[in-house]
């Protein structure tokens, strides 16, 4: 229960980085910090043993790096699309769309590639865990803000 307790105060503090648009030095030491209990947890989840996560974390590392540039690119065309725009509006909406096909691409690309170190049923569990990861986050932010 102490693990547990330790792992949402974590997850909590890294939905605070990532909310904090003008990340400064400590921020980004918590986010560090943050970063390592999430690879951790998919450690853990994913039952890897010590060979398999020295292939494993450079190949989600690049993986981590393509999603985040992505989420940013994709951030930037939404809030650049004009205040009122209706949703129909189809330059600002065609732009999402795409980045989300982008965003799937990378994660099929990927899927692939863990497959090789990992084999197949973890490699797609991996996008699972990751998911579950996130509503963790998600309701420890929830569960501060009450």
């Amino acid at each position: 229960m102490l693990g547990f307790r330790h792992l949402l105060f974590t997850l909590s503090i890294l939905i605070f980085g990532v909310l904090c648009t003008n990340a400064q030095p400590r921020d980004s030491k918590r986010f560090e910090a943050i970063e390592n209990e999430k690879i951790a947890y998919i450690t853990k989840e994913l039952n890897l043993s010590q060979a398999e996560a020295q292939r494993f974390f450079p190949i989600y590392n690049q993986y981590n790096k393509e999603m985040w540039t992505l989420k940013s690119e994709k951030t930037s065309v939404s809030s650049s699309a004009p205040r009122g725009a209706s949703s129909l509006n189809g330059s600002g909406k065609r732009d999402v769309l795409s980045y989300d096909a982008k965003e799937l691409e990378v994660k099929r690309e990927y899927r692939k590639r863990f497959s090789e170190v990992i084999g197949s049923s973890r490699a797609l569990e991996f996008f699972e865990i990751e998911q579950n990861f996130r509503e963790l986050l998600y309701k420890e932010l929830q569960r501060r803000n009450k």
